[in-house]
């Protein structure tokens, strides 16, 4: 024990001795006791498992370069992070924390909560820790859970057998304490272990989303390169629109972009669209918890009869497409659909609103030669139509980006899968000038 450790018994609760003498009570002799074995028992439980009020480490992920508008919305939550790094935010709460912060969070992929940090050189490491770690006080006998993991470790050469060593040594757990065990698999909408294992640094969480949080649950149909939920989101976050003025969506897709703006306007949280979540999968789960929580998403809910969003295509699937994923989302009838080309859009006159594009840009869909022109439409679009408004274009060419021909007021760098995205912001003023390089 070095100078800072403090002595198990600091921990202890007080517990009072019991003097036995003639003259004492039998009935409050026999209550003293009683409390005594029951403050024992609840110790002897807060030591091992983590109940849905312990606080621990909890790491918020999301996808790279969103983490600026993740902490926007944790901060929101009233949370103060501790880290904010490029996939991620870390905080400090309980698994009643997480709970809330997976009803409410559009940018975010998964929320884990820490049980254990420690040293493991290699597989044989990693399994004789955690076979002494109480998994019977975290899971079900009789449910199912899943391992994910981050791996990263000299030793291994594929994560998928850094899973199995976990799984093995939670399943041996079981065996040795109760003489049976959960059922395991790779699906992820029980509850879910993460390892995150770096060199010689390894750290298990509960996974408490299970199934990621970047899609929102709307999107039953797709349609032709979508643009990830939680990264529609984000963009919409980064934008200056006030949540009231006209939102303007040409070249709209299956929607996503425009019921993103719906659901941030009408403060619409994800948690309002999904009814399965690993944490509920957990032992000593309530269920009054969650109910609290979603009771205060409907609550939180705001009409905007006078909000005007438009969106466009001129495919007429992607306009159907669109309507069936924004008549999940609850918001069809607070968007107007149209079929068109994007250069017959509706712009509401004398509004300072906003308009934003999510064009094709060559590397999935059309040929970069082709889309030139598109490009320069865009442009003398915005220039000619929509004076007065903040324009948007999200693109992952930036040499397409040169043919809209207005200068972007801010470049706001973004990624969609592992390509390099901007979302290009351009004021709108009377008079604007084109210009040759932007």
């Amino acid at each position: 024990m070095n100078g800072t450790d403090k002595p198990r018994s600091h921990f202890l609760p007080q517990i009072t001795l019991i003097a036995v003498t003639d003259s004492a009570d039998p009935c409050n002799l026999w209550i003293d006791l009683c409390e005594s074995v029951v403050a024992l028992f609840l110790f002897h439980l807060s030591l091992q498992m983590p109940s849905f009020t312990t606080a621990s480490r909890i790491i918020i992920t999301c996808s790279n370069r969103l983490s600026p508008y993740l902490q926007m919305e944790v901060a929101e939550l009233g949370y103060k992070p501790e880290r904010v790094f490029k996939t991620g935010v870390e905080l400090k709460g309980t698994l009643t924390d997480c709970i809330r912060l997976n009803l409410n969070l559009r940018c975010a992929s998964q929320v884990l909560f820490s049980l254990k940090e420690f040293r493991a050189d290699n597989a044989d490491d990693l399994y004789k820790i955690l076979i002494d770690h109480p998994w019977e006080d975290i899971l079900n006998v009789d449910g199912y859970f899943s391992i994910s993991s981050n791996v990263d470790n000299p030793t291994i050469n594929n994560s998928l057998f850094a899973n199995v060593k976990v799984k093995d040594a939670i399943v041996d757990r079981f065996r040795n304490k109760t003489g049976e065990r959960p059922n395991s698999g790779p699906e992820l909408d029980k509850t879910v272990i993460h390892l995150y294992w770096k060199e010689s640094l390894a750290e298990i969480f509960i996974d408490t989303s299970g199934e990621t949080l970047s899609k929102h649950g709307y999107r039953k149909i797709p349609g032709k390169a979508p643009m990830l939920e939680s990264l529609a989101a984000a963009t919409m976050l980064a934008t200056k629109w006030d949540r009231a003025s006209p939102f303007i969506n040409p070249m709209c897709g299956s929607g996503t972009v425009a019921i993103e703006a719906v659901l941030l306007a009408t403060k619409r949280k994800p948690g309002l669209l999904r009814s399965n979540y690993a944490f509920m999968h957990l032992a000593g789960y309530e269920e009054q918890l969650y109910n609290t929580e979603f009771k205060k998403l409907e609550q939180q809910v705001i009409d905007l009869p006078a909000l005007k969003v438009i969106a466009t295509d001129i495919s007429e699937d992607a306009i159907n497409i669109s309507k069936v994923n924004a008549g999940i989302a609850g918001v069809e009838e607070l968007i107007e659909f149209a079929v068109c080309d994007f250069e017959e859009t509706n712009i509401p006159e004398g509004e300072a609103g906003a308009v934003y594009f999510n064009p094709e840009y060559g590397d999935r869909l059309g040929v970069e030669a082709e889309l030139e022109i598109t490009y320069k439409r865009i442009g003398d679009f915005l220039k000619k139509k929509c004076k007065g408004y903040s324009g948007y274009i999200f693109t992952g060419n930036l040499e397409l980006a040169k043919k809209i021909g207005l200068k972007p007021s801010r470049r706001i760098e973004f990624y969609t899968s592992k390509i390099d995205c901007r979302l290009l912001e351009y004021e709108l003023y009377s008079g604007t000038k084109r210009t040759d390089k932007e």
